[in-house]
């Protein structure tokens, strides 16, 4: 759940006023403010852009969406099983849903969100104008829950496996706004990713920087063809993709 403005060199990292009301010099007007399950999150409004900040983090905003587009593209592109299953991690500002809600070869559309939050911001909140209509495609199910215990699920057998896993929880690997996110890039985390992929599965990991050791995890891990595709913004580092995938020759590994 992160976009590029949640790289440590951008200037909206910075204290959060309380004030609700018009402010006059140009900063951000908070629209809502909530303490969740893992900490404060806040939705607020700066221009006509909307911003989600996690425990005081600057998570994401509807100002491009290029790259969050791309991880659901990716999985896409790579897959040619009809009618694929796709588990997107993190609902966000909707760019990802609506990317795949677009795409009609898509059979069934999970998407999983820990922020009660978030949920409510896009059923009847703000954010309900950026993922319009894409919460009542009939292939749409939004599950409240944290990503890793889904998956943990997911690898016992409570649902059936995925065709595509399209994480976007967090600013990356090597960046995570909350210490529990941290178990999700671990190897046991991606140990959960890969049993609840099926055979010839793909996932897709977004991160707001690069990582050099991150790759070599997912190898570790067991995934195959495992690349990235770097996507530039408009200042400070490119976003990544990490695309690997899981054939059925590692299937038994």
């Amino acid at each position: 759940m992160a976009s590029s403005p949640g790289h440590p060199e951008h200037p909206e990292r910075r204290a959060i006023p309380d004030d609700r009301t018009a402010l006059d010099d140009g900063r951000p007007l908070v629209l809502d403010r909530r303490t969740g399950p893992f900490g404060e999150v806040v939705l607020r409004r700066h221009g006509e852009l909307l911003q989600i900040i996690a425990n005081g983090c600057f998570l994401m905003d509807t100002s491009d969406g290029r790259s969050e587009r791309l991880l659901v593209r990716a999985a896409s592109g790579s897959l040619t099983t009809p009618a694929p299953r796709l588990l997107i991690g993190g609902l966000g500002v909707g760019f990802s849903l609506n990317e795949a809600v677009a795409e009609p070869r898509w059979g069934r559309i999970t998407v999983l969100e820990r922020e009660p939050a978030i949920i409510d911001w896009h059923r009847s909140g703000p954010l309900s104008d950026v993922s319009g209509d894409a919460l009542t495609d009939p292939r749409v199910e939004l599950v409240e829950n944290d990503l890793l215990a889904h998956l943990l699920e997911t690898g016992a057998g409570a649902r059936a496996r995925y065709d595509a896993l399209c994480l976007d929880v967090d600013n990356g690997p090597d960046w995570t706004v909350t210490e529990d996110n941290e178990g999700l890039y671990s190897p046991a985390g991606l140990a959960a990713c890969r049993a609840a992929l099926a055979p010839g599965g793909t996932l897709v990991v977004w991160s707001a920087q690069p990582s050099e050791t991150f790759p070599d995890i997912l190898r570790d891990a067991g995934f195959d063809d495992v690349r990235t595709e770097e996507v530039p913004v408009a200042r400070g580092v490119p976003d990544v993709l990490f695309l690997a995938s899981h054939h059925l020759a590692s299937q038994g590994a």
